[in-house]
């Protein structure tokens, strides 16, 4: 499914039920949007707000961006070689295409260490990028906002640092390093349009 897809699905959601948007393997994904908001969203549009939830067998959760993040990283140690197969994918994903058809020549690909199957970390990443774009009310220094979610999943599959390291900066809200972002980030001095793919790595 196409963001924009997902986007809509998100949009139309009723108060206070769950809809699955995607499945495999017994594990699923869903969307709810409850009808009364906690303390700490006062101010916030009721509409705008959603959440997303992973069920597994009778484990019924709500994921985080780090799970997404990790498991690439994880991925991406296992298998050096995929690396840049792995960016490409997830940046196809962060500009609007179906995870599902994104990911299919990776399929195959054995990976020792992963939290969950390469689909549904790639929905799981779809639908965090919808709920950055749709909810985000804040000042960012980054347009679009999203360039933070898409920067920190960049410098998990590409950088060598410590994973230990990686989410200490994440959960301490440090942007990602600015050679992840800066030529797409329309408020960066370097901004550039009609980019080549995978324009941050290294050769």
């Amino acid at each position: 499914m196409k963001k924009e897809e997902m986007f809509e699905l998100v949009k139309n959601l009723p108060f206070d039920q769950k809809k699955i948007v995607f499945e495999q393997d017994n594990i699923k994904i869903q969307i709810f949007r409850p009808s009364k908001l906690s303390k700490r969203f006062e101010g916030y549009d009721l509409k705008k707000n959603f959440q997303i939830w992973l069920k597994e067998g009778n484990r019924e959760f709500r994921p985080n961006h780090l799970r997404v993040m990790i498991d690439l990283n994880l991925r991406t140690r296992s298998r050096p070689e995929l690396k840049k197969d792995i960016l490409l994918a997830f940046d196809n994903i962060f500009y609007g295409k179906d995870p599902e058809i994104e990911l299919k020549s990776l399929n195959n690909e054995h990976f020792e260490h992963n939290l969950n199957p390469l689909v549904i970390i790639g929905y799981l990443a779809q639908l965090f990028i919808i709920e950055q774009e749709y909810g985000y009310n804040k000042k960012s220094y980054f347009d679009p906002p999203t360039l933070f979610l898409q920067g920190w999943i960049r410098e998990f599959i590409d950088n060598p640092k410590e994973i230990d390291n990686l989410c200490m900066s994440v959960c301490n809200r440090q942007p990602p390093l600015k050679k992840y972002t800066y030529k797409e980030n329309k408020k960066h001095k370097k901004y550039e349009k009609d980019l080549k793919p995978l324009w941050y790595v290294e050769d």
